[in-house]
């Protein structure tokens, strides 16, 4: 596997376009790779080798964000990606040909980061107040969410992860929603001026790894040895391996020392759930919501969309 920036991933599209056979199996498998704890079975499975002995060649292209990889996955660009419930439901309304492989991890962990000295104890206390978010995302999702539970109108700010961090060291906003790892990130900046608020029912994240139709059709056999090499990283995420913990950090960006709380979060199964399809019908309605998606989108079955053949071949 080789980590790449996002400008190769359009040189492949190019390629693509003059010919490139993408249907033949010796070709490498190209994973669109969200750069998050959530996915942490793809630097694992690189650097414990599970992807060298799996038989497919296995390249990785990093992208910032869900909403990203899953749109070069629907342009060509990828053949996997990964996306969070969130934008992979709200991407299934505009690309019926998305396929839904496996469920990596969950993450029940997902809430705001405030500033004590700004006067926040509480999520009522952020009446009134503007947050950075990445808009369109799990944490879009999960800041709307319990917002509303608590009855509070806050003033949701568009902030990219990477800006997230700068956002609120700098004093131009008190609170942020994120996921891992600028969340991490943003505690450890903070230090004991931090105050993490959750809502009383807590979101679930899901952790999708996604295909298209015609890579399923022509590379099942490929797409299953790579779930084999990911569900294979499950394990020593779970004993919490000293080498997947440094293979974790060294792919996030994230201090070994902070690490092992971070994947202490994520419940590492890859899977596929009985209750996904709901909670991906929940995720689309509430894009639909707040205008993300046309409000006279048809909302799919997502039992149709969840393939459960690649994962059925893998043993754990």
């Amino acid at each position: 596997m080789t980590i790449r920036v996002f400008l190769t991933a359009l040189l492949m599209m190019a390629l693509t376009a003059c010919g490139g056979n993408a249907a033949d199996s010796k070709q490498a498998l190209t994973l669109g790779w969200v750069v998050d704890p959530c996915w942490s079975q793809v630097p694992v499975a690189e650097d414990l080798g599970y992807f060298a002995a799996s038989g497919v060649d296995i390249e990785v292209v990093p992208f910032p964000t869900g909403a990203a990889a899953l749109e070069a996955l629907t342009g060509g660009a990828v053949d996997v990606a990964t996306g969070g419930d969130v934008p992979a439901a709200a991407a299934a309304l505009k690309s019926p040909n998305l396929r839904i492989i496996a469920d990596g991890s969950r993450w029940p962990e997902g809430r705001f980061v405030a500033r004590r000295s700004a006067g926040i104890n509480s999520i009522e206390d952020l009446q009134g107040r503007k947050v950075a978010v990445p808009l369109g995302s799990s944490a879009h999702y999960f800041a709307t969410k319990f917002l509303s539970e608590a009855n509070v109108d806050a003033e949701l700010i568009q902030t990219g992860p990477a800006e997230i961090v700068t956002a609120i060291a700098n004093g131009d906003v008190d609170v942020v929603a994120v996921f891992q790892p600028p969340l991490a990130k943003v505690i450890a900046a903070l230090g004991p001026d931090a105050v993490e608020l959750q809502g009383d029912e807590k979101y679930n994240q899901h952790s999708l790894y996604l295909t298209n139709a015609d890579t399923l059709a022509t590379r099942e056999a490929d797409l299953s040895a790579f779930l084999g090499a990911v569900r294979q990283a499950d394990a020593p995420l779970t004993e919490r391996d000293p080498a997947a913990l440094t293979a974790v950090a060294r792919a996030t960006g994230l201090d070994e020392q902070l690490i092992s709380g971070v994947v202490d979060e994520f419940q590492f199964t890859t899977q596929l759930g009985p209750e996904l399809p709901a909670d991906l019908a929940d995720r689309a309605r509430w894009a639909q919501s707040i205008g993300r998606v046309p409000a006279d989108a048809t909302i799919p079955d997502y039992r149709t969309l969840i393939v459960r053949g690649p994962l059925d071949g893998v043993t754990q």
